[in-house]
């Protein structure tokens, strides 16, 4: 009987050690039982990741990869405009501040470089070209005041985007909220037990109640 046993189990952890997923033995000895378990944990992982994610995870991801394109998936449309009106204005500032940054700089390299014979483009200008070392200070602080612009433009931009992002998974979040007239709120008076003082203490209670369709 003890062989038979032996014999058994044997076999039972060979089918177990082989299709570990889809077999289970329930218990050990002369009457165990295979018991069929379906592979769940495949199944998911084979399912697009997507798939996984609530609402709220797939409008700030969509924000992230293309802005406007949360907003666009909460089907709040009249959105897109802010959003690119945004960019296109921050994208300009940063371009603008840039260019101008650059030329201050490469006509203040030119000034300083100890060459009589270079000249840089604004030599001539009744601001900066009056006398060389009032001009050369005007250019520094021209290049120095373009330059923050153009580094403050982008910190703008970045948290720009980082709101849009934000705007989308919290307006994802409020399309779950059940606003409808089926709920009601209800303020009354109540007595409030104090615990330390065991006693009560007037107050106001709030009762939030939802009705079935």
């Amino acid at each position: 009987m003890r062989l038979t046993v032996s014999i058994a189990l044997f076999f039972l952890s060979i089918v177990a050690f082989v299709a570990p997923a889809r077999a289970q033995v329930i218990t050990a000895g002369p009457d165990s039982v295979i018991v069929s378990v379906p592979d769940t944990a495949t199944a998911d992982d084979n399912r697009f990741f997507l798939s996984k994610w609530d609402r709220p995870a797939k409008a700030a991801l969509f924000s992230a990869i293309v802005p406007g394109l949360g907003q666009a998936y909460n089907k709040a449309y009249w959105k897109l405009p802010i959003v690119y009106a945004t960019g296109g204005v921050l994208a300009y500032f940063w371009i603008d501040n840039n260019n101008k940054y650059q030329d201050y700089r490469e006509a203040l390299l030119i000034r300083t470089d100890g060459d009589e014979s270079t000249i840089d483009k604004y030599v001539n200008s009744n601001i900066y070209g009056t006398q060389r070392s009032n001009g050369t200070d005007n250019l520094k602080r021209a290049r120095d005041f373009y330059r923050r612009n153009r580094d403050l433009t982008i910190l703008l931009s970045i948290g720009a985007y980082s709101l849009q992002i934000a705007e989308a998974y919290v307006h994802a979040h409020m399309k779950e909220f059940d606003i409808s007239d089926n709920l009601a709120l209800k303020v009354q008076p109540n007595l409030i037990q104090v615990p330390v003082q065991a006693a009560v203490t007037p107050g106001l209670s709030l009762t939030l109640y939802t009705k079935s369709k």
